[in-house]
């Protein structure tokens, strides 16, 4: 995707790079070399990277999945540092590396797209905070950690990113190329618009009442945030290059739930399912890309919340 470099005033960056996160000991299983567990069964790295992996497309906390597979309680939040005013300084942290620059086009980009989709609709619109860290990092929802992936927080309206993450995609996940990247931070702001225009705080309250059907409005949740990285996609058709589609429906595809399960060697149950199918992510993420209109992103349907 040919997008213009970053503007360094129009993009909210915060650096918490070499500074590290004060985790703890959150991923102690126990003595003896435990480690990660869920249930009874040890869990390897690897394993866990894989599961891992689609917290970062996790509308709710996704540090709450990572506390159930540590079985502890996560460690309470550092100090953060403040945000970096737009300017010279958001412009130092964005070069540190290609994969910081590209993150910063792809925000920069996001920010104009939904701006004039929010102004369309007579919305108030925020822009989102990007945030940078390394290895461990702090949010308004908790410790963050790079087995994580990306993810949005909303207390603090902030997407959180190491950028390590890019190579476990390319190298352990098979979601290759420059879109697929662009669709995860397309797909974390989407996130950002659910929870501007409050409809993640309606599917909050919604898995509240209904324990029962939690984990299927989270999936709903989690396509519709899909649908909207394919709205801003199609919003910006003239910047897509050859393989750009196919490297993200390729990328949705690899984080499908079920996908990611058969890599861990785990039972694929539909009912437990808090992302959506391969099959179901690939679908709303298309419909965007084949609409551009947000209006086309409804997987509630009517009378779900």
């Amino acid at each position: 995707m040919r997008l213009d470099d970053f503007d360094p005033n129009d993009v909210d960056i915060e650096d918490q790079r070499g500074r590290g996160g004060g985790l703890g000991g959150m991923f102690g299983g126990g003595g003896g070399g435990q480690g990660f567990r869920i249930g009874g069964g040890g869990m390897g790295i690897g394993t866990i990277l894989l599961l891992m992996a689609g917290a970062w497309l996790l509308g709710i906390n996704p540090l709450s999945v990572l506390g159930l597979i540590s079985g502890q309680q996560l460690a309470s939040p550092t100090q953060q540092s403040a945000p970096v005013e737009a300017g010279a300084d958001a412009a130092s942290s964005c070069t540190v590396n290609a994969a910081s620059q590209q993150s910063c086009n792809d925000l920069s980009s996001l920010n104009k797209t939904w701006r004039a989709l929010f102004a369309e609709k007579g919305h108030d619109f925020a822009k989102p905070k990007l945030v940078f860290y390394s290895q461990n990092g702090s949010s308004g929802c908790g410790a963050a950690q790079s087995a994580m992936g990306p993810f949005y927080c909303p207390e603090d309206g902030g997407i959180y990113l190491d950028t390590d993450f890019y190579t476990q995609m390319d190298q352990q996940l098979g979601a290759k190329g420059q879109f697929a990247r662009d669709y995860v931070i397309a797909h974390e702001y989407g996130h950002h618009v659910q929870n501007l225009l409050g409809t993640s705080g309606k599917v909050h309250a919604a898995q509240e009442a209904n324990p029962a059907q939690a984990n299927r409005l989270s999936v709903r949740l989690e396509l519709q945030a899909d649908c909207y990285a394919g709205v801003w996609a199609a919003r910006n058709r003239d910047r897509l290059e050859q393989g750009d589609m196919e490297s993200g429906l390729n990328a949705a595809h690899q984080i499908g739930d079920d996908v990611l399960l058969k890599e861990a060697g785990r039972n694929v149950n539909e009912a437990a399912f808090t992302h959506g199918s391969a099959a179901q992510r690939m679908a709303w993420l298309k419909k965007g890309l084949d609409s551009g209109d947000p209006a086309a992103c409804n997987t509630f349907g009517s009378g779900e919340m």
